[in-house]
């Protein structure tokens, strides 16, 4: 069921979003060589708890950390660790997730760490590039199939691929709500857009195929191919006029 949330609502959500989007442009100045990634973790989660929030990942569904990161070919629940070591070159996803007064905001970002290849610029450059598409379809009327599709022929067209075993998601009292925002899909195609609705639209893309696998801890999902990956999330409000992007300063 979609659940559509009051002003008051969307406030709330908007407050915790805003935790979401200090953390992460935050960490664009922290972020570099030589850190591990459990390093990443403990500077969110410092960020979080000083604002009064609580990190959202950290129990959900038995996930151990606080924050979701995830280096060149890992895609998305990467688990922080001091034994991986953020090297020049690497491209770091960070999935960061807050409650506060009980509703949650949802955001993540690729960060490039030093000088990174042609490649991997292009890829990062692509993604965000697609979620931005995405919201863009974020209006009254629309379908979430239409979403699903701008960002699709916008990775597709420059030649690399929407990862298709998760999709973003609604998102306001609980962390996953209805409905589920796939990155690929056909417009004019699932349920329509209605003022009120929040959600967490988040393309993950790969430099080759689609096809993911999941290591061995259970969480951290790879690229089948070894191929890298990046990740571009923001939570919206659909409003009577425009999509508003809560996890925005």
């Amino acid at each position: 069921m979609i659940i559509i949330k009051s002003s008051e609502e969307i406030k709330k959500i908007r407050k915790s979003c805003q935790i979401v989007a200090e953390a992460l442009e935050a960490l664009k100045t922290y972020i570099k060589e030589g850190l591990t990634t459990k390093d990443v973790e403990s500077f969110i989660e410092k960020i979080i708890i000083k604002r009064g929030g609580i990190p959202a990942f950290k129990g959900y569904r038995g996930y151990p950390s606080s924050v979701c990161v995830s280096v060149n070919e890992q895609v998305v629940h990467g688990i922080p660790s001091v034994r991986q070591v953020i090297k020049e070159g690497d491209i770091v996803s960070v999935d960061v997730g807050v409650i506060l007064d009980g509703f949650y905001g949802d955001g993540a970002y690729t960060y490039a760490v030093g000088k990174i290849s042609n490649e991997a610029e292009r890829l990062l450059k692509v993604t965000e590039e697609s979620l931005y598409i995405g919201i863009e379809q974020a209006v009254v009327g629309k379908r979430i199939g239409d979403i699903s599709k701008a960002i699709q022929s916008h990775v597709e067209l420059n030649g690399f691929s929407v990862v298709r075993a998760f999709v973003g998601h609604g998102i306001g009292r609980s962390l996953h709500e209805d409905p589920q925002i796939p990155n690929f899909g056909t417009e004019g195609t699932g349920p329509r857009l209605k003022a009120g609705m929040t959600l967490a639209i988040e393309p993950m893309v790969n430099a080759g195929t689609f096809d993911v696998r999941v290591l061995e801890d259970g969480w951290t999902v790879v690229t089948k191919d070894g191929s890298l990956s990046a990740h571009f999330e923001h939570t919206i409000a659909i409003t009577e006029d425009r999509p508003e992007i809560l996890t925005k300063i």
